[in-house]
């Protein structure tokens, strides 16, 4: 007989913990499948500024937001906006603002896990496919052969979700944008121009199709997002092994850019590495199917420029998780009500993300972005 869990999420990311913490406050027993061998299988990204409608409302109802307080940072909302000739456009200080506050993605994993029994997340359990067996209940397939069968699955498990074809035969559409993600090591010692340059906030310099996106880590290194408008296989021919070539190849579409900011790509101590940007369609929704559902991106993957993504993932799943608990034995019931809930509020962001998508690398940028913020 092959293992049954009564609920299972696929995908340990910030949406799928948050709804298994927040299922565990209530009492409510829950497996995640997790394809990384352990937590510490990969980095797990940037800086994440949690909203307080979405993200901190969503560790509020998981009991976990005085930790999150405690180890976050606050009073770091500064920006800066440039040209493509370093002309700055617009800066804003931080204030001493203690509602905002961000992050390291990594800390923010490590407290939703360790607010889990240790058995809750299975490692290295590759999800190869699943099929209905009708009355709610699926199979899942792993990589490794092995079969387990669920009353209740959920994808959480991102762009390619392997649970989302049981629901929609949609798949993620290439924005037409890839970022080229670096660092600069300890900046304010071996890059202390650049430093200068990009200050204690967010850095945006911003151009017609490109623009460079970065901000400062605890550590002081320098986090850096190149923005390309490319093809989706872009770079043909170079070896993307070889920093000095992706950087050269990176390079060519900053012709005529300031030589400051093409310093911030030249003196790149990480790897560049291309992350094509890809998104599901506004408004992407599904008819009920009994006892299965999706959340975060595998539900709205959207475009990354409005910081929303980790946010609402972890809304989805703290909404998730308090309907299911507050509807013992009626699971179809929670899921409705989750989706309702879930669709438009997705639909706005998601709107809202492809529109600031348009304003930063516009033909005007930034000027189209910064008539829309407010004075």
């Amino acid at each position: 007989m092959p293992r049954h869990e009564n609920i299972a999420i696929i995908g340990a990311g910030l949406g799928g913990l948050t709804l298994a913490r927040v299922l565990h406050t209530a009492g409510v027993p829950a497996a995640v499948y997790e394809l990384d061998a352990s937590p510490r299988a990969r980095p797990q990204g940037c800086v994440i500024d949690l909203h307080e409608d979405t993200g901190q409302a969503a560790l509020r109802a998981a009991g976990l937001r005085p930790r999150f307080r405690a180890r976050a940072r606050t009073g770091t909302a500064a920006v800066r906006i440039l040209d493509k000739n370093a002309v700055v456009c617009r800066e804003d200080g931080a204030a001493a603002d203690t509602v905002r506050a961000d992050i390291e993605r990594g800390l923010l994993r490590d407290l939703l896990l360790d607010s889990l029994p240790g058995d809750t997340v299975r490692w290295g359990a590759r999800v190869a496919g699943a099929r209905a067996l009708g009355d709610g209940r699926h199979e899942v397939r792993l990589a490794d052969g092995s079969v387990f069968t669920t009353g209740l699955l959920v994808g959480a498990d991102g762009a390619w979700s392997r649970v989302r074809p049981l629901l929609s035969g949609v798949r993620p559409r290439y924005t037409g944008m890839t970022l080229v993600e670096t660092d600069l090591y300890e900046a304010d010692i071996r890059h202390p121009e650049c430093a200068a340059l990009v200050g204690d906030g967010l850095f945006y310099a911003l151009g017609e199709g490109q623009g460079l996106l970065a901000h400062p880590r605890p550590d002081r290194s320098l986090h850096l997002y190149v923005a390309l408008t490319v093809p989706e296989d872009w770079p043909v021919g170079v070896d993307t092994t070889r920093r000095d070539a992706v950087a050269a190849a990176v390079l060519e579409h900053f012709q005529g850019w300031d030589p400051a900011l093409r310093a911030l790509i030249g003196q790149a101590d990480g790897a560049l590495t291309p992350r094509p940007l890809h998104a599901l369609p506004v408004g992407h929704r599904w008819e009920r199917s009994p006892g299965v559902t999706l959340l975060g991106d595998a539900a709205h993957m959207m475009p990354p420029f409005t910081g929303e993504g980790g946010n609402l993932a972890m809304l989805d799943g703290a909404e998730l998780g308090t309907a299911l608990a507050a509807r013992p034995g009626d699971t179809e019931g929670a899921l409705a009500a989750y989706e309702r809930a879930m669709f438009p509020r997705a639909a706005a962001y998601a709107a809202e993300a492809d529109a600031v998508l348009d304003l930063c690398f516009g033909h005007d940028a930034p000027h189209g972005l910064l008539a829309r913020l407010p004075v």
